[in-house]
């Protein structure tokens, strides 16, 4: 009857709200640096089975196709996008990187994510401490840590992550630390806690810890930034689709609606 087109169209509307949502967020996060795009995946749900395939007649043939009715559509996940974003130059020496695969590490409070988290963004600066940490309104301490003497004049970033400052006065510059980055077997499978940060989970498997530039993982840039892979072209399309598919699944509602009128007029 058409209350099941009722249903199927209604979890259409509800998926596609979702999608919608999705992609209201990938916009929002354009100008974000580090962010990755990410997409809704749907499926279909189960289906009424009113007749099977490959049923055989009093003459012995056979069924060539079944009579199935769908019971309609979910988001089945959202999926990341992890393609690297265009480099920004910024001239700030503190600002980083990652040319490639990997993550920068970060220190959180240890019921998120261990006490590490993981993020693309590379806009860090320095705290009151000299401390290196991210320029955002947490800001959250590199790990490992990297700490940068106040009596510093200039501090290097090389590509395998070795940081150097210089003090005025010296010609030789000093090591302040080694970056560390990693990288996981499944990006896709890690957990999203806002902030530009990601936490590890079952399915992205533990991270591969070392210094940039070994075992696959990306070199450091300094002085540039890593932009949003968010494509406003690709969003602004799948927007209209969107639209287009929740008017048409509206649609259905109004017909199974003015069907089911139709039926209960029968009795009169």
């Amino acid at each position: 009857m058409a209350i099941i087109a009722l249903q199927s169209a209604s979890s259409g509307l509800n998926a596609l709200n979702t999608k919608l949502d999705v992609i209201a967020n990938n916009l929002a996060n354009i100008n974000t640096e580090g962010y990755k795009a990410s997409r809704a995946n749907f499926q279909d749900l189960l289906y009424i089975e009113r007749a099977q395939p490959g049923v055989e007649n009093p003459n012995g043939d056979q069924r060539p196709t079944g009579l199935y009715v769908g019971l309609g559509v979910k988001v089945s996940g959202t999926q990341q996008d992890f393609t690297q974003g265009a480099p920004i130059t910024t001239g700030q020496e503190t600002d980083l990187m990652i040319e490639g695969r990997g993550f920068f590490q970060v220190q959180v409070e240890n019921e998120l994510g261990g006490g590490v988290a993981y993020t693309r963004a590379g806009n860090f600066t320095l705290n009151a401490d000299g401390d290196l940490v991210l320029a955002n309104d947490q800001g959250r301490r590199l790990e490992p840590n990297i700490n940068i003497p106040p009596e510093a004049t200039k501090v290097d970033v090389s590509t395998d992550g070795r940081v150097f400052y210089l003090i005025a006065g010296e010609t030789e510059p000093q090591e302040a630390g080694q970056i560390q980055t990693a990288s996981f077997v499944n990006p896709a499978g890690l957990r999203q806690v806002g902030e530009n940060l990601w936490v590890e989970s079952i399915a992205s498997g533990p991270p591969s810890q070392g210094n940039p530039g070994e075992d696959d993982r990306g070199r450091i840039r300094q002085g540039m930034l890593e932009a949003s892979n968010v494509d406003p072209a690709r969003e602004l399309i799948e927007l209209i689709r969107t639209q287009r598919a929740f008017e048409m699944n509206s649609q259905s509602i109004r017909a199974a609606d003015q069907a089911l009128q139709s039926i209960a007029q029968l009795r009169r």
